[in-house]
């Protein structure tokens, strides 16, 4: 009889135990996955990818390109009867102070050239702006009113 109690307690409390036993390792894994997948270092985010500045030639070609600035070349090269030419250079680069090309656009005179324009070109997203020179302040292609 001895060996029916010892059977008929020991074992069910044997079994309670083991069951606790990989319970517990069980939640203590659960427990420990949780837990790395909280505390894993940020990782960067890559919202999108940086924007291409434009270089010097692109800005002086988007300017020259530019129908105003197009006719307006044509204009005194046929009034001066090819005796003047209309040319464009970019007259400063982009800084952190200012972000923009400065392109001039000037008649190119045998001794001598005469500014026509005065044009920014944003960088990196090309925008235009020229200079009103009666209010002396860059205005966007749509507000410009070139003569």
């Amino acid at each position: 009889m001895g060996s029916f109690i010892k059977r008929s307690l020991c074992y069910p409390f044997m079994a309670s135990l083991l069951i606790g036993l990989t319970c517990n390792s069980t939640i203590a894994q659960s427990h420990s996955k949780y837990f790395q997948l909280k505390q894993k270092p940020p990782q960067p985010i890559k919202i999108s990818q940086a924007t291409q500045a434009i270089d010097e030639k692109t800005a002086l070609n988007l300017v020259w390109k530019l129908p105003q600035v197009q006719r307006k070349a044509r204009e005194i090269e046929r009034l001066s009867k090819g005796k003047i030419r209309v040319a464009a250079m970019v007259d400063g680069s982009p800084t952190p102070e200012a972000p923009y090309y400065t392109v001039r656009v000037y008649e190119n005179h045998v001794d001598y050239i005469d500014t026509i324009y005065w044009f920014r070109v944003l960088s990196p997203s090309g925008d235009i702006q020229v200079l009103d020179i009666i209010q002396n302040e860059y205005v966007t292609l749509e507000k410009w009113k070139p003569n």
